[in-house]
């Protein structure tokens, strides 16, 4: 440990930031790890619905092809800490891992409480020194970063490197309240206007509140473009809510969604495991053994029974029409808002909602080698303060392991560099 030298200061205790500190620090840097929570890594007690989707078992080609916007500048940091050593750190540290569908890996407890642990336990190992604090600026000398300013400590923390890894914009309450945004524009970096990606959907069609809560399992949903080119096409989960759409589906579209260049309309297929011709028979049968029952109820076999309303009214039938009495044409349109229910988007919800946000510090004025600042010296930035983001499946865990890894390590070797200069 260079306990003479100022220290790597680490600011933010998500995943990205402790990745960092433990990556200086397993290198024999003295870290400082600045983080205003009370408990470290917040916002991975939410990831994966409360059990951390870790990484995606794949390799590197796949996992570059889950990010949408600027993966070629995350090339070399995953080519160096990809989803292998992802899993391999991990289960060094004694968490035992298992891979579901999708490639996506989990903790076999199903806890992401035993991944904080273990970063926690391994921080406190390495000797990195936890501050609760917020970081309120950087100091700079001669064009270098010399230290952070916090509200404890407001003359300053000097530090041989500062690496920042706050977050983004997206949950507020787990400590991503965009400060990272506003220390990289203190030094001059741009900042790319942050934006939900995983993020749910609002729509101005009335269908949605009066399905709310309802969720939708194994349907195929399709998202279509103004020209009508399909965007995103999946099957999964969704949610009918007050504003709009959530749910698994629903947030992996999103991401492939640009609402500043264009309009989108969701199309679900409610029975994909039917071809029109089975679900034909289908609707048939089910009608003719309830001749006698209203359109309100006749579907009761087919749809879920808050749905029922909406479906046949989309299909231009009254709910009081009698199940023997619906004409082929009808069940022809019927059939057709089964295979094709469509929901107007109009929008994202907040960026507050999002699970991850897109935008942060423009890549092009950071090295993609090491994270650095081509701003200034003595600067790196890690996670999702960067713009970057990835679908879901456990990729945007693994830029923030791997782009703290490689910020870690190239803080340390300079921490190094300058010990031995001043040796």
């Amino acid at each position: 440990m260079r306990e003479h030298m100022p220290p790597v200061v680490v600011v933010g205790a998500g995943a990205a930031g402790m990745m960092a500190a433990i990556s200086a620090a397993r290198r024999g840097a003295q870290v400082v790890l600045v983080e205003p929570n009370e408990k470290v890594g917040r916002k991975l007690y939410i990831t994966g619905k409360g059990r951390c989707n870790v990484t995606n078992h794949c390799g590197l080609e796949a996992l570059m092809a889950a990010i949408p916007r600027n993966g070629k500048f995350l090339y070399s940091a995953l080519s160096r800490f990809g989803s292998q050593e992802a899993m391999a750190f991990f289960e060094d540290l004694g968490v035992k891992l298992k891979v579901e569908r999708g490639n996506r890996v989990f903790p076999v407890s199903d806890k992401a409480a035993d991944i904080i642990d273990a970063l926690f336990f391994e921080l406190r190992r390495l000797g990195v020194e936890l501050r609760r604090d917020r970081v309120t600026g950087l100091q700079v000398e001669d064009h270098r970063v010399v230290g952070v300013t916090t509200r404890q400590q407001p003359q300053g923390i000097p530090a041989s490197w500062v690496i920042v890894a706050t977050g983004g914009a997206s949950y507020p309450r787990t400590g991503s309240t965009g400060d990272g945004y506003q220390l990289a524009q203190q030094v001059g970096h741009q900042v790319v206007m942050p934006r939900g990606s995983l993020v749910p959907l609002e729509s101005p069609d009335p269908c949605c509140g009066q399905m709310q809560g309802l969720a939708l399992r194994n349907v195929v949903m399709r998202v279509k473009n103004k020209k009508g080119k399909v965007v995103y096409q999946e099957m999964g989960e969704l949610l009918f809510t007050h504003f709009g759409l959530s749910g698994p589906l629903v947030l992996s579209a999103s991401a492939h969604m640009n609402f500043e260049r264009d309009h989108y309309t969701v199309h679900i297929d409610l029975k994909p495991a039917l071809d029109e011709g089975k679900l034909d028979t289908r609707l048939v049968r089910d009608l003719t053994e309830r001749a006698n029952q209203n359109m309100g109820n006749a579907l009761g076999g087919l749809l879920p029974q808050s749905m029922i309303p909406v479906v046949v009214r989309r299909a231009g039938i009254s709910l009081d029409t009698k199940a023997h009495d619906l004409r082929k044409e009808q069940r022809r349109s019927l059939l057709e808002t089964m295979k094709n229910f469509t929901v107007d988007i109009s929008g994202p919800r907040p960026v507050e909602e999002a699970i991850v946000t897109a935008g942060g510090v423009k890549v092009g004025e950071v090295d993609p080698k090491t994270m650095a600042s081509k701003k200034v010296e003595g600067l790196s930035f890690a996670g999702e303060v960067l713009n970057v983001d990835a679908y879901t499946g456990g990729f945007n865990l693994q830029i923030a392991w791997a782009t703290g890894w490689v910020a870690g390590e190239a803080a340390a070797e300079q921490q190094e560099k300058k010990d031995g200069a001043a040796v």
